[in-house]
């Protein structure tokens, strides 16, 4: 029953993300398609976004309460109900500009119910009963995930030139919602929620999440640094890419390019990083991959690199990139509490997301007026943001791994 449950929750996720990954092509394509609009492109990723920001910010004590594994089954069969309503009223004619937003924002409200559940006490308490290191047990998901997207973007790309449009390959982010649902239904078993989750009052459940939060200066530092990168990132991925690859390559093919290269080299990195995890140091892993991963590739793009050199570069980064997530969350897991993983998840999720509706909105703006000027502006942005981990010591306790808190202690701190 115990090893069942992380290889259930893993096939779940990865699952999911590879539809998530051909959404992500097929919807900014589909916009831009029909309106021509970078600008409407971003709206329609910040209406996505904010939902998804709002869930994980306000729905932590809640799944606290319910079960995240409740959660994550109802948010991903709700999930494919509503995602698969965007290509269906598309193809009846009834999908106008206002339509895809309202069906896109309540599919993200949804995603973010359901990643935050995934990410809180159901992720810890199926690696606990796994046996597997918490840092290996990182790397693993990065590395499905990394994986996922590979072949998300390719298949997208394809798909969209072979079914003659973008709308039909939402179908199949649908089927993958449909598909995780059943999987944590019926391979994800972990033990019963925590009876004080059920009797703690919702404020203060949110509060005690907030002050755990407050209190730890990495973890914050993390959150802030992470919420100016995501923005860069969101700008970058949802507008700035579909538009330099329509002005490019008059198709997704562009989207393919950047996306397939660093997931290539992110895959080949985590495979590395997941054999040797317990004994590398983080921070250097950290610091040094984010700051070679994260500006080169927008100037790259900028300034007319050819494509092949656009593919090396994406394989460098993904292999730089590939420690940085894995580490994320060993660093979080290790110093979060169980009974506060969903909540301090949530709140740490919301505030590293918090930019991604601003990224979306600037890059489409910023995009309206040249693609090559705002790739330059927000990469330059992105690399002041990578420069934090080298601005103080406290980024240096992510090397140490901390002795598991009491929760008698923890109480005592949050009251």
């Amino acid at each position: 029953m115990r090893r069942p449950a992380f290889a259930g929750l893993l096939a779940a996720s990865t699952i999911s993300l590879l539809g998530s990954r051909m959404s992500l092509v097929a919807v900014p394509w589909l916009v831009l398609a029909t309106t021509g609009s970078a600008a409407k492109t971003g709206i329609v990723a910040a209406t996505e976004a904010v939902p998804m920001v709002l869930a994980g910010l306000f729905g932590a004590p809640l799944i606290d309460r319910l079960g995240g594994r409740r959660v994550s089954i109802a948010a991903d069969l709700a999930s494919a109900a509503v995602v698969g309503s965007i290509p269906l009223f598309y193809d009846l004619g009834d999908l106008g500009y206002a339509g895809l937003c309202v069906l896109v924002a309540i599919a993200g409200f949804l995603r973010g119910f359901g990643d935050t559940a995934k990410r809180g006490a159901l992720f810890t308490q199926s690696v606990a009963a796994s046996g597997v290191d918490m840092t290996r047990a990182t790397s693993l998901v990065d590395g499905f995930s990394r994986a996922a997207g590979l072949v998300g973007v390719i298949a997208a790309g394809a798909l969209v030139a072979l079914l003659g449009g973008a709308a039909h390959v939402i179908y199949l982010d649908a089927a993958s919602f449909a598909l995780c649902g059943l999987l944590v239904a019926g391979l994800v078993r972990v033990p019963g929620r925590a009876e004080k989750a059920e009797k703690e009052p919702y404020f203060q459940a949110l509060r005690a999440g907030a002050v755990f939060l407050r209190g730890d200066r990495l973890l914050l530092g993390l959150m802030a640094m992470l919420f100016a990168t995501n923005m860069f990132d969101q700008a970058f991925g949802s507008v700035l890419v579909p538009v330099w690859a329509r002005d490019i390559y008059g198709s997704p093919f562009g989207i393919a390019i950047v996306s397939a290269s660093f997931s290539v080299g992110a895959v080949t990195g985590n495979i590395a990083y997941t054999v040797l995890a317990p004994r590398l140091p983080r921070w250097s892993l950290y610091s040094i991959g984010f700051l070679i991963a994260g500006a080169p590739r927008f100037y790259f793009l900028a300034f007319g690199a050819p494509t092949w050199a656009i593919i090396v570069l994406g394989l460098v980064d993904g292999v730089c990139i590939a420690a940085v997530n894995p580490i994320l969350g060993a660093v979080m897991y290790e110093r979060v509490p169980e009974t506060l993983q969903a909540r301090v998840s949530g709140l740490g999720t919301a505030l590293a997301f918090g930019g991604m509706p601003l990224g979306s909105l600037l890059g489409g703006w910023l995009a309206d007026h040249g693609v090559r000027q705002a790739l330059i502006i927000i990469g330059t942005g992105y690399l002041i943001a990578t420069l934090a981990p080298f601005a103080g010591r406290f980024w240096r306790e992510m090397d140490r791994r901390p002795a598991p808190r009491q929760e008698e202690a923890m109480a005592a701190t949050v009251a």
